[in-house]
């Protein structure tokens, strides 16, 4: 175990997966936040999918406990706070990893999909904070980590989704100068076209995968380690002097012209 964020309590949203063994964004980060010290409350829709992360996590010898919660509804975000101060009498991380998929541009979009990406990719982040943030400030500091995407640096006709990434950067942004003041840093990351169990369950080709693959200037693939060891960096003391940044997963797929990329970038 490191110490990373030793004595930390963490608020892990979105911290199941798709599949039962899978790694995803949410799991890969609950799980490292463990490794690093920090006591994990894992939350997901799915109370069975948050239960499979905290085994992992205790198997290891780290401490977490699973919570079920809708984090497009207020109360049920407030309930999700308590649960981790019951749990382990404070909080210092949050991490906001709720989010789906779009397609289509706003032409094509039905204003039923478009409010839904929005309630859940935006709104969630912001009900959470509404209670987690609170809390923090009683500690005198803590980190917020938000999960974006490279779809709202580079948008290619996911217009609801790229739409609800950028707003989660600018949403980045506004927190950190809000909460700066009780010393509450607020970090974003945007991963890029990293493979994770909901990539699996769109059925995606292993044609479809590779052509992702090549994508990154590195010629590897990404996965949810990728994104959780970002998460893990901006959430703990190391990035003690950073707010209101927005670090890039992608291996350097934006730099790159414009090209076909299968799928969405989670």
């Amino acid at each position: 175990m490191s110490d990373r964020s030793e004595g930390s309590v963490a608020i892990l949203c979105g911290g199941g997966s798709q599949l039962d063994d899978g790694i995803g964004n949410g799991r890969a980060a609950a799980i490292l936040l463990a490794r690093e010290g920090a006591k994990v409350l894992v939350v997901d829709r799915k109370l069975e999918a948050a239960q499979r992360t905290v085994d992992a996590i205790v198997d290891e010898g780290g401490t977490a406990v699973a919570h079920e919660a809708d984090v497009t509804n207020e109360s049920s975000c407030d309930a999700m706070v308590n649960a981790a101060l019951e749990a382990f009498g404070s909080l210092s991380i949050l991490v906001n990893n709720v989010g789906i998929g779009s397609r289509g541009s706003v032409v094509e979009s039905s204003l039923d999909d478009w409010e839904r990406v929005m309630k859940i990719n935006v709104t969630s982040m912001m009900l959470t904070s509404k209670f987690a943030i609170p809390a923090m400030e009683t500690n005198g500091s803590g980190a917020v980590v938000n999960i974006s995407s490279i779809s709202a640096l580079r948008p290619r006709n996911l217009t609801a989704y790229s739409t609800s990434k950028g707003a989660v950067i600018a949403l980045t942004k506004a927190m950190a100068v809000d909460h700066a003041p009780q010393g509450i840093r607020v970090n974003c990351v945007a991963p890029g076209p990293v493979y994770t169990p909901m990539v699996y369950a769109a059925g995606m080709s292993d044609e479809a995968r590779d052509q992702r693959r090549s994508a990154s200037l590195l010629g590897i693939e990404g996965t949810g380690w990728d994104v959780g060891n970002a998460v893990t960096f901006l959430a703990s003391e190391k990035a003690r002097y950073i707010t209101g940044q927005t670090l890039v997963v992608d291996g350097g797929v934006t730099l790159r012209g414009p090209n076909r990329d299968p799928g969405t970038d989670r």
